[in-house]
């Protein structure tokens, strides 16, 4: 593993750097990846971030958004910026299957690749590790690294800040999930006082959406949402004529699990959608649902333990009814 001395030294020098993040990136993933991104350019770096698919457009106002490169619309120059890489920082992910296609060329790269994570289990691919699963977001972890680690509080600038305060806003959920302690509001603080404007960046992310996005909500309260009381359990399901219908983007499903979640006495929430190739889940729960082990053991996936997500091959009546079975196992966690 290099050292963080060895890994200072390298950075002492200008470098050609890559920054790349999961597949579609959320806030965190965009958040962290250009807070580093404008943290590392102030030190003469010539540093791309590289997305292995699009992102909410309501991310697009991130400074430094505009010199992203999204794999799959340019994957020849991506390829070529990760082979002349001397560093890769991959943030906010800890298994190369989790950027697709991109995995293989960082996997071959002869960089060395810098993990900064918050997630389980992570794979051994890097050189350098900055990893806490306690941090409720990758953005947390990236200011950490770069005051406690790097020593540079004073570079901390207002895109910086802003990028920053984006990642964690998002991924503690505004603040209200578990992880978000004493530190994380100490940090956000800091942030504010660096430049970020927190009203401004919570507008930006949540008051942002197309007509169409709201109109598609108001499909999923109405008439896809179905509440199992015996399970204290709550499922939206979403099929692919509803997102053809309502012109739905990357990002417009976002979130919308958290409604469920939202119902008096549900301790377990999924977003089940049907997509053009698989059947896509999201598992958001309370107290010690493990959300994550669910996701883990039959659908494919994994994150979070209050928040993780799966897929599946098969039909969307399928794995709907796959996830009702499964409840009995989970039942004296959910109606305790």
């Amino acid at each position: 593993m290099l050292s963080i001395d060895s890994l200072i030294e390298l950075l002492a020098q200008p470098q050609k750097i890559v920054i790349t993040t999961h597949h579609k990136p959320d806030g965190d993933a965009m958040g962290s990846s250009l807070g580093l991104y404008n943290y590392l350019i102030q030190q003469g770096h010539h540093v791309t971030v590289i997305t292995p698919t699009d992102y909410p457009a309501y991310f697009n106002w991130m400074p430094g958004n505009d010199g992203v490169i999204i794999y799959t619309e340019h994957p020849e120059k991506a390829a070529t910026l990760i082979s002349e890489a001397k560093i890769i920082f991959c943030l906010d992910f800890n298994a190369l299957s989790r950027i697709n296609e991109m995995g293989e060329l960082v996997g071959k790269s002869a960089a060395y690749k810098v993990m900064i994570d918050h997630h389980l289990d992570p794979e051994d691919f890097d050189d350098y590790r900055y990893w806490n699963i306690g941090a409720c977001a990758t953005a947390q972890l990236v200011y950490s690294f770069i005051v406690e680690e790097l020593k540079h509080k004073e570079l901390v600038n207002k895109d910086v800040a802003s990028c920053l305060y984006a990642g964690i806003l998002t991924d503690s959920a505004s603040f209200h999930l578990p992880n978000t302690t004493s530190a994380v509001h100490r940090i956000t603080a800091d942030l504010i006082d660096a430049g970020a404007v927190n009203w401004r960046i919570y507008d930006l992310v949540y008051n942002n959406s197309p007509e169409n996005r709201l109109r598609f909500l108001g499909l999923c309260l109405s008439e896809r949402l179905e509440v199992l009381y015996e399970f204290n359990t709550a499922i939206f399901h979403v099929t692919k004529q509803d997102l053809e219908k309502y012109d739905i983007q990357t990002g417009d499903t976002e979130g919308i699990v958290n409604y469920a979640l939202s119902i008096a006495g549900i301790k377990l929430a999924a977003f089940i959608i049907e997509r053009k190739d698989r059947v896509k889940l999201s598992l958001r729960s309370k107290g010690d649902i493990p959300a994550n082990a669910i996701c883990r053991k039959y659908f494919n996936g994994g994150g979070h333990f209050n928040a993780a997500g799966g897929h599946s091959e098969d039909s969307l009546e399928n794995v709907i009814n796959q996830f009702k079975q499964i409840l009995p196992e989970y039942k004296k966690l959910l109606i305790k």
